[in-house]
């Protein structure tokens, strides 16, 4: 129940944050128009995905964390790149040691990825012979 609610908080807060429109429970509707319905929107949205009769709820869950996977290293080669920005980080920006961690970590997470494709394509295929 809990994450029921966190989830599409924090999606509305981080696409409106992104999107530069005005965001936060502590506005009137009228000051946030975008955020509300954006957060009304993924309630309702949600609730009719729950409600469909004999919707496979827990493949859906392991779908989604499997994406989620899948995207990260996109998600870290783009915020490895932005914290590299000095226009952007000023004199926060990362340093050689922390670059030389952090693209290792991407290139393992890339790794791991492309290891995780291959494997459930390999096991997908021998399966359906």
């Amino acid at each position: 129940m809990f994450a029921a609610c966190i989830q599409p908080l924090s999606t509305a807060y981080t696409v409106c944050e992104a999107l530069g429109f005005e965001s936060g429970v502590s506005k009137r509707f009228r000051e946030a128009p975008i955020f509300y319905w954006l957060f009304t929107g993924l309630i309702v949205v949600g609730a009719g995905v729950i409600l469909i009769p004999g919707f496979p709820l827990v493949r859906m869950i392991l779908f989604s964390q499997v994406v989620n996977g899948v995207l990260l290293p996109f998600i870290l080669i783009y915020m490895t790149i932005l914290i590299n920005k000095e226009r952007v980080m000023k004199e926060w920006v990362n340093s050689r040691f922390y670059n030389l961690v952090a693209w290792t970590s991407v290139a393992l997470m890339v790794g791991l990825t492309i290891a995780l494709v291959v494997i459930s394509v390999r096991d997908l295929m021998s399966g359906a012979s």
